[in-house]
């Protein structure tokens, strides 16, 4: 898909990989509507962008939130063509800490953003691009997995299987549009240097990065962004999930 005129939905897009994601979208010619749930944070995004950038605030675990967005997005630009899910929140805590079981409410908070909130904007972004003409290639939906799908530490857990589970949708969902010409492609990140890191220690950071075999540091979110950009443009990359991690294997411990 040429992305030139396109429209771009794309979450989590006011700070780390989703912020990367709007840029190169933007700048190979895409129309973005940049959501966050940090309107001011989106709206510094968009106005960077420049026009036809649009900020939307949106909360993709709030199935209202997500409804008025795309009510939103329909009257600013009357269709979608790329959908990328980068919003995502990684609430640590073990199965069992000093305080007990985890709060299962913690867990399904967490399932409720990165995994049904996906799946929420998924579905709406797809409605759109049915609608759009032509037959093979009407859209793209990029979702943002992780390592962690498959290598999951400790206190992981909600965001492991959260993850995990963006990895199990992706067939049948690519399965069912299909027909449609709407690809499902999934990405598995490895560590990369977003705000996340901000507050890590630089021993920590420095640790961290020897777990990845070459180049041995954190990934810089513009080759994320990149990659993006190629599965946008690759019509034959469909039902599949690309890991970005430079052979990232993290300890168990």
């Amino acid at each position: 898909m040429d992305p030139v005129d396109r429209v771009a939905v794309v979450t989590g897009a006011a700070s780390g990989l989703g912020r990367a994601t709007a840029r190169v979208l933007a700048k190979a010619g895409a129309r973005v509507a940049v959501l966050d749930r940090n309107l001011e944070g989106a709206r510094r995004v968009a106005d960077e962008l420049g026009s036809p950038a649009t900020a939307v605030q949106v909360d993709v675990g709030d199935r209202a939130s997500v409804a008025a967005a795309f009510e939103e997005i329909s009257a600013a630009f009357g269709r979608v063509d790329i959908c990328v899910n980068a919003a995502g929140i990684g609430t640590p805590g073990k199965i069992l800490g000093k305080a007990g079981p985890l709060d299962i409410e913690v867990f399904q908070h967490v399932i409720d953003v990165n995994l049904v909130g996906a799946f929420d904007v998924m579905r709406r972004c797809a409605e759109l691009m049915a609608a759009n003409p032509g037959d093979s290639e009407r859209g793209v939906i990029v979702n943002v997995s992780s390592g962690a799908a498959f290598e999951g530490q400790k206190g992981q857990a909600a965001y492991s299987a959260s993850k995990a589970g963006l990895i199990g949708l992706m067939l049948p969902a690519a399965r069912d549009l299909a027909s449609l010409g709407i690809r499902v492609v999934t990405i598995s990140p490895g560590l990369f240097d977003t705000e996340i890191f901000a507050q890590v220690p630089a021993a920590a950071v420095a640790a961290l990065s020897t777990a990845v075999l070459n180049p041995s540091r954190l990934g810089d979110p513009a080759e994320f962004a990149a990659l993006l950009l190629h599965i946008v443009e690759n019509p034959y990359l469909n039902a599949t999930t690309v890991s970005i991690d430079a052979g990232a294997r993290l300890p168990h411990s």
